[in-house]
């Protein structure tokens, strides 16, 4: 399954639903609907419909509720005009309508001149659109649908390498970390033997020397297991794993991986407050920044 962006934009038209099923354009240009989306916690939905068009807003929200969980979406349907220097096909409502407007003006002005083609052509034009099936407009709005998924998608893979990226930097300052902290202890418990040794010169040996180097060894040890980061590289491990495979999986994992994305944060803060040397300083600062950037890019997934 596909990895969903909540970032797209797509359009289709009755005019080229009708020409894909064999029928004929009901009018030039047709009904235009275009899907605008970004971002957001939930479904919102924002339909600017033509009056003629407002029937139809209860099956287009069904519609768009049915193909999307999350982000805020517009959707705008506007009339087609042909271009500046083509001329529109009347429709035979149209037309009709045009014959039966023409008769009833010269029955009562009998002085008054018949229609050119002109004028009836360009009547046409400024008339818009003839009223087309519910069908053929639902058709067509299914169309932008199908395409705004389509750019959803392809925005989400582009999201998902470069969380894959980032996932594997991760893992290998991760890998960096975790042969620091012995080496971290071993200076460490090396730093308070020599002051305890100092401190036993200063005394003038109130205190035993095997004494002094036991008491030494145990504070040395005490402070290696509070600054001891192994588990917390070990839960940072199993949610880059989780991270990785809900991308793979694809879905509506966004909401899923925005929780994931607080505990890295949590994990990453906490092996910098840990950290007893300028190299794990450096890879908890380096981590916290991939896992913002992460952030980011997550904050735009469905």
């Amino acid at each position: 399954m596909a990895v969903y962006s909540m970032t797209g934009y797509a359009t289709a038209s009755t005019a080229a639903s009708s020409a894909a099923s064999g029928t004929a354009p009901a009018a030039a240009g047709g009904v235009v609907f275009e899907l605008r989306s970004v971002n957001g916690r939930f479904l919102d939905l924002s339909l600017r419909l033509p009056d003629e068009l407002r029937a139809l807003e209860p099956a287009l929200r069904e519609l768009l509720s049915g193909a999307f969980r999350r982000g805020k979406i517009e959707l705008r349907a506007t009339a087609a005009r042909a271009a500046e220097g083509e001329w529109p096909a009347p429709a035979a409502e149209q037309l009709h309508r045009l014959a039966h407007l023409d008769t009833m003006v010269r029955s009562w002005l009998p002085q008054a001149r018949g229609l050119s083609v002109h004028e009836a052509l360009q009547w046409c034009r400024g008339a818009g659109p003839a009223a087309q099936p519910d069908e053929l407009l639902l058709q067509a709005a299914r169309n932008a649908v199908a395409g705004l998924r389509e750019a959803r998608a392809r925005e989400g893979a582009r999201l998902a390498e470069v969380l894959h990226a980032k996932l594997r930097r991760l893992h290998e300052l991760a890998a960096a970390a975790e042969p620091m902290v012995p080496a971290v202890v071993q200076r460490l418990q090396q730093r308070f033997i020599e002051r305890w040794n100092e401190a036993l010169a200063a005394a003038g040996g109130a205190i035993g020397a095997e004494q002094g180097r036991e008491r030494a060894l145990n504070e040395a040890t005490a402070f290696a297991i509070r600054i001891d980061v192994a588990e917390e590289l070990a839960r940072l491990r199993s949610h880059l794993d989780e991270v990785a495979r809900l991308l793979d999986a694809g879905g509506e994992i966004g909401k899923r991986l925005d929780f994931l994305i607080q505990e890295l944060q949590r994990e990453a803060n906490t092996l910098g407050s840990k950290s007893a040397a300028l190299e794990l300083t450096n890879v908890s600062v380096e981590m916290k920044v991939l896992i913002e950037q992460m952030r980011e890019q997550v904050q735009n997934i469905e």
